[in-house]
C-alpha cells in the first residue's frame, strides 16, 4: 500500500470489551502485511458516574444494569476469565469505578503529543489491572508521564478543560455514526466493525480496505 490503513476507534476506559478488543486488534494487525494508524476517539458508556462511586463494580454494574448483584459478579467472573484469554489480568475486586471524562481529555493531550496509542494502553491496564483510581487529574498526569509526557502540562489542561472540546466533537461524531456501543471501529472511513471481535474479522477487514485503496489509486496489486 502507498499509505497506512487508518482505524478510528471509539472505546471507553471503564469498558472491559475495550480492552479485550484491542488486545485482538494488535494481534490482527501483527498479521497484516500493511501499515496501520491508529485513533482513539472518545466515548462515555456512563456519564452519569459519579466520581469516585463508593460501591463494588459488582454494586455498580447491578445498578446500571438493574441485575441482582449475585448475577452482575458471575458476569464480572466470566468477563475475568475471558480477559485471561488475552493475557489480561483484570481485577475487578480492587477495581475502582470511574466517571471518565478526566481520562477521555488526557488521551486527547496525548494525541496533540504523539503518544496518545501508549497512554491508552497505560489507563486500561491502570484501570482494570492495577486498581487506579482514575477520577483525578493528579493521577491521570503522573500516567501520562510515565508514558513521556509533560506532567506538568497535562495537570495544567485538564485543570481547565482544554480537551474538553475534542472529547464532546468524539461524542457528537459517535451519535451521527449511530454508534449506541464500543469498541467500535472505523477503518478508512469506510468500513465499520462493531464490538471486541476475533482478530481474524479485523485482518480482513484491513485486507478489504487496503484493496479498496489500491483499486481506487489505480496502483497494480
Amino acid at each position: 500500500m502507498s499509505h497506512p490503513v487508518k482505524v478510528d476507534v471509539w472505546s471507553d476506559i471503564a469498558c472491559p470489551w475495550c480492552f479485550v478488543g484491542k488486545r485482538r486488534f494488535e494481534q490482527a494487525v501483527a498479521r497484516f502485511d500493511g501499515e496501520v494508524e491508529v485513533e482513539y476517539h472518545s466515548f462515555e458508556l456512563s456519564p452519569e458516574t459519579p466520581v469516585d462511586y463508593a460501591g463494588t463494580e459488582a454494586q455498580f454494574l447491578a445498578q446500571h444494569k438493574g441485575l441482582p448483584t449475585q448475577q452482575a459478579e458471575q458476569m464480572l467472573a466470566q468477563m475475568t476469565e475471558l480477559a485471561a484469554g488475552e493475557g489480561l489480568a483484570y481485577d475487578f475486586g480492587s477495581l475502582q469505578h470511574a466517571n471518565t471524562v478526566l481520562a477521555h481529555q488526557a488521551l486527547h493531550h496525548a494525541k496533540a503529543h504523539g503518544k496518545q496509542v501508549e497512554l491508552k494502553e497505560r489507563l486500561l491496564a491502570a484501570y482494570f489491572e492495577q486498581g487506579l483510581n482514575l477520577n483525578h487529574a493528579e493521577v491521570l498526569a503522573d500516567l501520562a508521564a510515565e508514558v513521556g509526557l509533560d506532567r506538568d502540562a497535562v495537570l495544567t489542561d485538564l485543570e481547565s478543560g482544554a480537551h474538553l472540546p475534542a472529547v464532546r466533537a468524539d461524542q457528537e461524531q459517535a451519535i451521527e455514526y449511530g454508534i449506541g456501543g464500543v469498541p467500535f471501529y472505523v477503518f478508512d472511513g469506510r468500513l465499520a466493525v462493531s464490538g471486541a471481535q476475533s482478530p481474524d474479522v479485523f485482518v480482513t477487514a484491513l485486507e478489504r480496505v487496503a484493496r479498496e485503496a489500491v483499486t481506487e489509486s489505480g496502483q497494480p496489486a
